[in-house]
């Protein structure tokens, strides 16, 4: 075992892997941080270096080894990617074998035919790309960000194949397919022997599709997954219970993802609901969310996105109370389902 610290400059903490549970992701042998961290948002050019250095740093220490990148991650595109290359060359190079780092590709990334889809030619030239932005020498996940339905699934999934036997990621990984497209997706990877390894969908407690067919599939199947937006996007969090502050996501122009048409009344009426279970817990809303997502017995890990690295502490502090009583699951039922 090493027991000297090869970067003089970082030096993660000796007690990173305490206290973060890492499951095992479906029937693979790889094992996820209950919590992993998404670089959509506050990673980009248009963001501070040193808050996101600062981010990602908090985020090894505390046992979180998985970090989620995506080709069109910014604002704008590919600038997180950099920003995480730059950052990974500094700091975290002597711990890559510590690591998993994802990446995907099928949303817009350049203009033209072959900058968007699932097509065999946009996957395998964005996973290239991508692979120098960040400079690592591989992707331990990637994923097709989302289903074309204008290319064949078979191209698709055979591009995967083809970016796990050249040795540009370890896994194949799926992300924002329908229950029916994914065991058609399973099907196809088994054919050619490279087995799909997760899922990534949406999921929260405003949001819980998946629950239509998906998890069933997964779980038969020995996928895992890992969802994303386990907040609704800050909803469920104290931040607009009162309406929406300044500087917030929701108040930032370029954010097209998230406005104030989406924090409606009813959601907004739900989170106080929820919030007041969360303070009978001991929990703030965003942990309790966070725990409540992990209770499904078809969630591997949680992405969490920051904005500081005290947010990154208090989503982890959600670990420590992930159990909830009948009463409180009737309750939080019932609330969702008014």
């Amino acid at each position: 075992m090493l027991t000297t610290e090869p970067n003089p400059l970082y030096r993660p903490s000796p007690s990173r892997y305490e206290n973060m549970p890492y499951p095992r992701c479906g029937r693979s042998g790889l094992r996820l941080p209950a919590l992993s961290l998404g670089l959509w948002q506050n990673f980009g050019g248009v963001d501070s270096l040193s808050n996101a250095r600062a981010m990602i740093q908090k985020a090894f220490d505390l046992g979180i080894t998985h970090f989620d990148l995506a080709n069109n991650y910014g604002p704008p595109y590919g600038s997180a990617e950099t920003t995480f290359g730059q950052v990974f060359q500094q700091d975290l190079a002597p711990y890559r074998d510590e690591l998993i780092i994802s990446n995907k590709a099928g949303y817009d990334m350049w203009p033209g035919p072959y900058g968007i889809g699932g097509s065999r030619k946009y996957l395998i030239a964005s996973c290239d790309q991508s692979l120098k932005r960040t400079g690592v020498e591989y992707f331990d996940i990637f994923y097709s960000h989302c289903m074309d339905p204008e290319t064949p699934l078979e191209e698709t999934m055979g591009a995967l194949d083809t970016i796990v036997r050249s040795g540009r990621a370890l896994y194949a990984g799926i992300s924002n397919y329908t229950p029916e497209k994914t065991r058609e997706a399973i099907a196809i990877l088994k054919s050619l022997g490279t087995p799909l390894l997760i899922h990534q969908p949406r999921y929260n407690m405003l949001d819980r599709w998946i629950e239509d067919g998906l998890t069933d599939v997964l779980k038969e199947e020995g996928v895992g997954s890992i969802v994303f937006s386990p907040l609704s996007q800050g909803v469920l969090t104290n931040k607009y219970l009162k309406g929406i502050p300044d500087g917030s996501r929701a108040s930032r122009s370029e954010q097209i993802y998230l406005s104030e048409n989406d924090i409606g009344a009813d959601r907004l009426r739900k989170a106080a609901a929820l919030n007041e279970i969360a303070q009978e817990r001991g929990q703030s809303l965003a942990q309790m969310a966070l725990a409540w997502v992990l209770n499904n017995d078809a969630v591997t890990s949680a992405i969490i996105g920051a904005s500081r690295p005290a947010q990154i502490e208090d989503s982890v502090e959600a670990l420590n109370n992930r159990e909830f009583s009948t009463e409180e699951l009737d309750r939080i039922e019932g609330i969702l389902a008014a």
